[in-house]
């Protein structure tokens, strides 16, 4: 297959407003050991992204310092040690950085078809929320059939994915969100009830409605949430910590209910994850998760599709929050 010398890339000038991306021109990378060479057709832009753009979270050293986690498209070229796959294989991936860019290189360990049915934007939809859901809500806090989860920010990107994937495996779903709007849309994913966190108190409305709180809190917002989720966890329940969008530093918290209720806090980023640790999440959605997209169980919830060039209006849209699921580029 004939590849161009170069390909357009979203290139961060310095760290500051969405402004600071435009559009470049680079050589394609070239595929490694254990890679695969893909040509994008979609890509997801993720919180984390906007805050790599704003200079609070850096590309890890031996990743592309190229903003992206996560696109769809065509394999192009294969790397030494690569099985199983072949040119010309449509697939989704998460990427270790370098997905704002019409190539993008891809462990094959962490590349995945595209489920039965899906196009290029529902595919690149799918990585960055599914791998980071299944590692903390399932592998990690261990969620089964019959307990209950509150999911915070029900309509992110991980929200979205959160809610239904609880509900496909017979868990109980709260969730919350900024408006009626969104907590209707909660609601339609398969939460039992959506909480306005503008208008509500989370931990009183757990309270009444559970009696004893619930098993598991994914929880992307940390200090400002960090004494309710404990107030609202049962016994030998479990607080999932995967982002610190209300701040990581919490004070005079009162601890005392982590040993009165036997609670486990517990949290991790995806990007530091080692490859077998990724390849092992991938593993468990391709048997466990791909089956459910498949069969329309689950499905990932798109809210708007930017073209590449629009990346600006994209990352406006997503420090906006006035979305609900997942904002896309296509290329």
């Amino acid at each position: 297959m004939s590849l161009p010398q170069e390909m357009r890339f979203v290139d961060l000038t310095s760290f500051g407003a969405p402004e600071v991306m435009t559009i470049g021109r680079r050589p394609l990378p070239v595929p490694g050991e254990g890679q695969v060479l893909v040509r994008a057709e979609a890509i997801g832009v993720n919180r984390p992204d906007v805050a790599q753009r704003q200079g609070s979270y850096p590309a890890p050293k031996d990743a592309s310092p190229i903003l992206g986690l996560e696109l769809s498209g065509e394999i192009v070229a294969i790397g030494p040690g690569v099985s199983g796959y072949g040119v010309g294989d449509k697939v989704c991936g998460l990427a270790n950085g370098g997905a704002y860019a019409e190539y993008c290189l891809l462990p094959a360990g962490q590349i995945l078809p595209f489920p039965k049915g899906y196009d290029a934007v529902k595919a690149a939809a799918l990585p960055e929320t599914f791998f980071t859901v299944w590692a903390n809500l399932f592998q990690m806090a261990g969620l089964t059939e019959g307990e209950t989860v509150l999911i915070h920010g029900g309509t992110s990107g991980i929200g979205t994915t959160a809610i239904q994937l609880a509900r496909a495996f017979g868990a109980e779903v709260y969730a919350t969100a900024g408006s009626s709007k969104k907590c209707e849309a909660c609601e339609r994913l398969g939460a039992k009830r959506a909480i306005n966190y503008r208008s509500e108190d989370f931990a009183e409305v757990i309270k009444a409605e559970t009696g004893q709180g619930v098993d598991i809190i994914l929880d992307m917002i940390g200090a400002a949430y960090f004494e309710r989720n404990l107030a609202s966890l049962a016994k030998d329940g479990c607080l999932s910590i995967i982002a610190f969008l209300g701040g990581a530093v919490a004070e005079k918290v009162n601890l005392s209910p982590i040993m009165v209720k036997r609670l486990t806090v517990t949290g991790s980023t995806m990007r530091p994850r080692t490859a077998e640790e990724k390849r092992a999440i991938r593993d468990d959605l391709l048997a466990e998760v791909w089956p459910l997209l498949e069969a329309g169980t689950v499905a990932p919830v798109i809210h708007k599709v930017f073209a590449f060039e629009e990346v600006v209006a994209a990352h406006r849209l997503m420090e906006d929050g006035s979305h609900i699921g997942k904002i896309m580029l296509t290329v």
